[in-house]
């Protein structure tokens, strides 16, 4: 099995999770990334031993890495990508793909020009647990859903969103607790209930549409850009109702919930913890299924402290992607796959300025 010679475009802190993500995956190497700042450079250089480079397009002439990844602002990402397609190489980009659909369209339409796999990394959807709630969805075991609920109450101090910060800027984030933090269950959310819509095209979004209010609530109001708090309700396109909380303003910060339910059964998750696992009919692993997920989160989720969290989902994505780019296919995960989420968050951001009720597929901006 030939060797997979990765790089990073941008080291700032996801990059070392895709650094220890990737040197767990059995045939793949880090050869090198990329940021601008030497000294930093030359650290994580040190760390992970690869090469440093002061800029994407030396890297990708002189490694000519198999794949990249990109682990820079969420608003640089679509440079980045920009830069890997000019040289043809594949690429899977952190959350979001981007900070609006019309950049994340120029990432999708520069990809499939050059004629090369474009990823997108959501670890939720390689959390176990979630799994486990969406092979039910697709099973059909709650029945038509009632209910698809995703809650992120977390909290960020001052200084997260300080002087000399990307985050909560309209310019490199985008957006802030919805944009940001709570857009991996904006996915996991949308990506369940989807699955359990029969008929649904894959490429087609599950939320037909959304009502949301933002505000900021517990931080500097003439400083802060974006919003540290919104509240949202979905309708999906086969009558089932959504709820979504997300927040940066909720001291300490409590760990993500997810809540899934219907006529024939619910399932609660409690960050890494099956905490409601109940159908009208019982299968002949749904024991077996209480008893591997049912004990407590292993992990805060970076409820309160954006770096704590397990970084194996990241490992599970990139080996997704990564056996897709040797089987010569698209990765269930692609560019197309990864726009969703950003449409949804797109279309709460458009109800919470407009005061209206906004329809998902309308959305352009």
């Amino acid at each position: 099995m030939k060797t997979m010679r990765a790089a990073i475009i941008g080291i700032g802190a996801i990059a070392r999770m895709h650094a220890r993500a990737l040197r767990d995956i059995p045939g793949v190497e880090l050869v090198a990334a990329t940021c601008r700042t030497e000294e930093k450079g030359r650290a994580f250089a040190q760390e992970f031993v690869c090469h440093w480079y002061a800029d994407a397009d030396t890297l990708l002439e002189r490694e000519q890495p198999d794949f990249v990844t990109v682990a820079t602002p969420s608003g640089a990402h679509l440079d980045a990508v920009l830069t890997a397609a000019r040289h043809g190489v594949h690429v899977i980009c952190e959350k979001p793909l981007e900070i609006s659909l019309e950049r994340i369209d120029q990432m999708l339409v520069a990809t499939s020009q050059a004629g090369i796999t474009l990823g997108a990394i959501f670890p939720q959807r390689f959390n176990p647990v979630v799994q486990a709630v969406q092979a039910a969805a697709a099973s059909g075991r709650f029945g038509p859903l009632a209910v698809a609920a995703s809650y992120v109450p977390w909290w960020r101090d001052d200084a997260y969103y300080g002087p000399g910060r990307w985050q909560g800027t309209k310019a490199l984030d985008g957006g802030g607790a919805v944009m940001n933090q709570s857009i991996h269950g904006v996915d996991a959310l949308q990506w369940i209930v989807g699955a359990s819509i029969p008929g649904l095209p894959p490429a087609e979004n599950p939320v037909e549409s959304v009502v949301a209010f933002t505000a900021v609530r517990s931080h500097d109001v003439k400083r802060l850009e974006v919003e540290d708090t919104c509240v949202a309700i979905l309708r999906f396109k086969d009558g089932a109702i959504g709820q979504l909380l997300a927040a940066t303003s909720v001291y300490p910060g409590q760990l993500r919930r997810f809540l899934f339910g219907g006529r024939d059964g619910t399932a609660e998750i409690l960050e890494e913890q099956l905490a409601t696992w109940r159908f009208r009919e019982e299968s002949a692993d749904d024991a077996a299924t209480r008893e591997r997920f049912g004990g407590m989160s292993s992990s805060s989720g970076g409820a309160a402290d954006p770096m704590a969290i397990n970084y194996s989902c990241h490992t599970r994505n990139f080996v997704e992607f990564i056996e897709a780019l040797r089987a010569g296919v698209a990765p269930a995960l692609d560019g197309l796959e990864g726009r969703k989420a950003v449409a949804i968050v797109e279309a709460c951001y458009e109800s919470a300025r407009t005061g209206q009720a906004v329809r998902v597929d309308d959305v352009r901006r």
